[in-house]
């Protein structure tokens, strides 16, 4: 039988939050006071093995990596704020449902208010947008927009996430990749070519690369619209919140400030924005667009002549509670320049740019460019490109045993100058080692992942 949950109180050295459960009641208890003129009906009581089962939960639950602490260094997982996870619980008491107004008047009042922040981030007054289950459903839901905008092909960067692809084949629209450049971001010129040979309705820049944070030069993809007439979408899903931080690179910043200029935009909350998985965003520029969505309901809309959200979206039943967690975060961190939450990503890419000179300086290791956001990519130095990715995944493993947990991306070896480096090209991709700092306490412990990240990789070519 597992220990009760008494017999485990946090200590000095807990690495979990604790104190929000102490400001959950409190809020749990306001709640409560709200429906006090409602006849008796007390609620169900609790079943005597619910303690065991939740016991066994978090036994269960140990089995992951820890993906809250800042020596998880991999993949793009970021803990929530304890405001969204306190906010989203209370609402879980409710239960609300985002589609329409009879199933979720407060939280989707407070969707639409958070949803005009993040649109407003991107300079936009006007707009239409909603929350989504994620990156996937908000791209799909911006590719059928655009679809019946446009029609024609969809064209994305070679690099842009695999889903653009697979969204198009569900829609039924051409899709087609454009080569990268040397430094993961599309190509304009390649972009140029493939237009002058007509047929294109839409192009997808991705602000944020998921392999390695590069950022496509939206600011000239946009001037090419103005010669080739096509709609642009951008998938800010990983980078988005960067608009905000004041530190990137020229030609980083330079895309960031023509994002107002897209005809779309997605980014997801459960990034870099703080929240619980899922938590997507889809903004349109021109809110006509809604015209697409436009249906009849008898059985949902009935009390209120006012916006559904239901009206707007593709999804039917979506959690408000997702909607209640991201207010109540921007409420706490408003997503403005200069702000708390801002400082927040400026020290995640201070972390990248750091660790990213100290592997330069490293005659073990061969960085990939320096990186546009916070993440890093780097190779393990071996006679040829086979021999790094070799070496990379023993890194990797060897990270592991030391709780250093970092990632594994395959990357085109034109990135790593092998030629240069002396390192034969025996293979068109190489297997590096990658890590996504985008927990702002990464700066703070970037000397101890470096000092696991030196003995694992001694370990490795040891070996």
């Amino acid at each position: 039988m597992p220990d009760a949950p008494g017999d485990l109180a946090p200590t000095a050295s807990s690495h979990l939050d604790h104190d929000s459960l102490r400001v959950l009641g409190d809020a749990l208890a306001r709640l409560d006071a709200g429906f006090a003129a409602l006849p008796p009906a007390p609620p169900a009581a609790q079943d005597a093995a619910a303690a065991d089962v939740l016991a066994e939960v978090a036994d269960r639950l140990r089995d992951n990596f820890p993906y809250f602490h800042p020596l998880y260094a991999g993949q793009m997982l970021k803990p929530p704020h304890p405001v969204a996870r306190a906010a989203y619980a209370l609402a879980m008491w409710v239960n609300p449902n985002n589609h329409a107004l009879d199933g979720g008047r407060a939280s989707s009042a407070m969707e639409k208010e958070a949803v005009s922040q993040l649109a407003a981030m991107f300079g936009w007054r006007e707009h239409l947008g909603h929350l989504a289950g994620g990156g996937t459903m908000a791209n799909l839901e911006a590719l059928w927009v655009a679809g019946l905008e446009r029609g024609g092909a969809v064209l994305a960067s070679e690099l842009a996430h695999y889903t653009h692809a697979r969204v198009c084949g569900v829609l039924g629209l051409p899709f087609e990749p454009v080569p990268a450049d040397d430094r993961g971001r599309m190509d304009p010129g390649a972009l140029e070519a493939r237009l002058a040979r007509g047929g294109v309705g839409t192009v997808v820049a991705t602000v944020g690369v998921t392999a390695n944070g590069a950022v496509d030069p939206l600011d000239r993809i946009l001037a090419l619209r103005e010669r080739h007439g096509f709609r642009v979408h951008v998938d800010a899903a990983y980078g988005g919140y960067f608009t905000l931080a004041r530190d990137l690179g020229p030609g980083a910043r330079r895309a960031f400030d023509a994002l107002h200029g897209a005809d779309s935009i997605v980014v997801d909350p459960h990034k870099h924005g703080l929240q619980p998985y899922g938590c997507g965003c889809v903004l349109f520029r021109d809110p006509s667009v809604g015209r697409h969505y436009r249906h009849d309901s008898p059985y949902t809309y009935f009390t209120s002549g006012d916006l559904h959200l239901g009206e707007i979206s593709l999804e039917c039943s979506r959690p408000g509670a997702a909607a209640v967690a991201l207010w109540a975060t921007q409420r706490l961190l408003p997503p403005v320049p200069g702000g708390a939450f801002a400082r927040g990503l400026e020290s995640g890419r201070k972390a990248a740019l750091e660790l990213h000179r100290r592997l330069a300086a490293d005659p073990r290791f061969l960085p990939a460019f320096e990186p546009e956001l916070d993440i890093v990519v780097w190779a393990v130095r071996g006679a040829a490109a086979s021999d790094c990715s070799r070496l990379a995944r023993a890194t990797f493993e060897a990270a592991a045993r030391r709780d250093l947990h970092l990632a594994l991306a395959a990357i085109p070896a034109r990135f790593l100058g092998l030629e240069r480096a002396g390192i034969a090209a025996d293979a068109s991709a190489v297997t590096c080692l990658r890590s996504v700092l985008m927990k702002p306490e990464h700066l703070d412990w970037l000397d101890g992942i470096c000092g696991r990240l030196s003995a694992a990789a001694d370990e490795a070519l040891a070996g």
